[in-house]
Formats: C-alpha cells, structure tokens, sequence
C-alpha cells in the first residue's frame, strides 16, 4: 500500500512538473510578427535586401531580409524577443496579396502584423485611398480569423522623388511634403475602418522631418546638398541604406515602445551597413523625435551614448 502511494505521488509530482513547465515554455514564446508589404519592405536598391535573410522567415521563399531583418536586430540588441516573418512582393498592393497569398498569410495566428501598399496608395488612381480603405479591412478580418486579438499596424510609406520631381502626375511639382501628407492621410482612412487596426507608422513624415532638419536632401535630382545624405538610392524611387534604417528605426519604436535612441550610437547593423556613428545617432534622433510627435513614445531626456564598441557585432549569428 505504501509503495503504491509513493509511486501516485511520483506521478502527481511529475505531471506538477510538466505542466508548470508547458505553462512557462508558453508564457516565454516569441511573439510572432508578420510584415506584408512590396519592395518598400524587402529593401529594393540596396544592401538591406539581402541583409541578414537567415535571421527571419521569409514566406515567399526570397531569401530577402529587409525591413523585417533590421527589426529583428534591433529587438535582439533591445533584449526583446521577436519570431519575425515576411511576406511581400514587388510592385504590389494588399489586393494582391488577398488574390494570391491568403492562405500564406492565414497559415497561424499572427501576434502582431504590420501592412504596408502601395507609395501612391492605387496604381490605377493615384492618391485614391478606396482601395487601400477596402482592402485593408478585408485583410484584418481574416487575420482576426485566426487570432481575434491580432495586433495590427499600417505603415505610412515616404514619398517617391520620381513622382514628385520627374513624372508627371499627380504629385509632379507640388513637393515632397505635399506626397507625404497625402499618402498618410489615405493610411489614416483605412486604420479607421477598422477597430482592430491600431494605428499607423510615421515612416514617411520621419523622412520629411529628416529633410527639415537639414540632415537629409530633399531633391536627388538636383544634386544632395554638402553635409547632407540622399535617403532614396539611385532610381529616386526606393529607399537607400540609411533611408531604409530609418524607416526601420521607425517601426521599432512603434511596435515595441523602446525609444530607438536605447540602442546607442554602436547599434551592431548601423555599423555592418558602413553608417558612421554620427549617422546612427542622429537618424535614432530623428526616429525618436517623430515618434514622439506621433504620440507613439513620451518623450524622454536625451541620454549620452552608451559606451562600447562596434566589434561586439563581429560575433552575431
């Protein structure tokens, strides 16, 4: 009788154990991100395509890094816990991806999900936001399918100079500013369309508020400015590296709430990228200054850079 009790004990006590460690096994798990986007996301025209591709899930089967990747080290360095996935394709609006992708993108219950169409909202009809309107309340209704409680996020994208400065259309002659406003407007009628949508990333008035401090030139097709950088590469239509880094920069504070400067004027992919720290830390300002503008971050004292050094890099995975 009493081997027999210790032996129920034995069991009671095991399964105790496994369940304590199921629960904790699930309480520590990654929080799942999906990007859904176009060549804005993956990084067109520059080395932040390709960046550390091996660091993230792309769904597609593109190898691609992008956005998605910079996100990742960003939130590895900031200590926090991210299973970071993409999906996106060039030339393309979220009507597209509900045509040609929604079983990949309903294939598991997302955590959280950041969307992002087309820079002039409707290829057909630029400056139009009725499709981006509809289509993006299509999109949440089948990721709130899988998961009610989705977290979803729009993210505003930065003006193209090509449309701006050189093809004609609507946004020819009107400014950089006048795209951007434009495009966020449209962004802000589609998260209101749906509850579930949480808001809209400032991506593209980070961009514009670059050019107004001086830190970036405003018209690639006149020559940039001494002391200043070109955040488009060499189509004037994508972003270049430190155009895409601070998009990224951007989205990392919105999504995770960490202010961008916490990562310091050595942030490991800044240096693998070739910016100097100097570029790292006033584009980490920019980010920080935007999103607090956008009442996506308090704001906070500026604090100095943490000290250390770059090769802490040369060992990451």
């Amino acid at each position: 009788m009493l081997e027999r009790s210790r032996t129920f004990g034995w069991l009671i006590k095991g399964a105790i154990t496994f369940s304590f460690a199921a629960a904790t096994s699930i309480a520590s798990a990654a929080t799942s991100i999906l990007f859904i986007g176009n060549s804005f996301t993956y990084g067109q025209g520059s080395p932040v395509r390709y960046y550390r591709s091996e660091t993230i899930k792309d769904l597609n089967g593109g190898a691609q890094g992008g956005t998605p990747a910079l996100f990742k080290s960003f939130t590895d360095q900031a200590g926090l816990d991210y299973d970071v996935y993409m999906e996106a394709q060039g030339a393309v609006g979220f009507d597209w991806h509900l045509k040609f992708k929604l079983d990949v993108i309903t294939k598991r219950p997302w955590d959280i999900v950041v969307g992002q169409g087309r820079p002039m909202l409707d290829f057909d009809h630029p400056g139009d936001p009725a499709l981006l309107i509809e289509t993006a309340k299509q999109l949440v209704d089948h990721l709130k399918g899988k998961n009610p409680d989705v977290d979803v996020r729009l993210e505003a994208t930065f003006a193209r100079a090509d449309l701006t400065y050189y093809t004609p259309g609507k946004w020819f002659g009107k400014g950089i500013e006048a795209m951007t406003n434009d495009v966020r407007t449209g962004y802000d009628q589609a998260a209101k369309a749906s509850p579930t949508i949480k808001g809209v990333i400032p991506v593209g008035e980070a961009w514009l508020r670059a050019m107004k401090v001086g830190f970036a030139d405003t018209n690639p097709y006149d020559g940039i400015d001494a002391g200043k950088v070109n955040l488009w590469t060499y189509d004037s239509f994508h972003a270049s590296t430190i155009g895409y880094y601070l998009k990224a920069l951007v989205v990392f504070g919105s999504i995770t709430g960490k202010d961008p400067r916490s990562l310091g004027w050595n942030e490991c992919s800044g240096y693998e990228l070739g910016l100097s720290q100097q570029q790292i830390g006033d584009l980490q300002q920019i980010a920080y200054d935007q999103l607090v503008q956008s009442q996506l971050l308090k704001s906070t004292p500026k604090q100095p850079p943490p000290i250390g050094s770059p090769d802490r890099c040369s060992g990451r995975r």
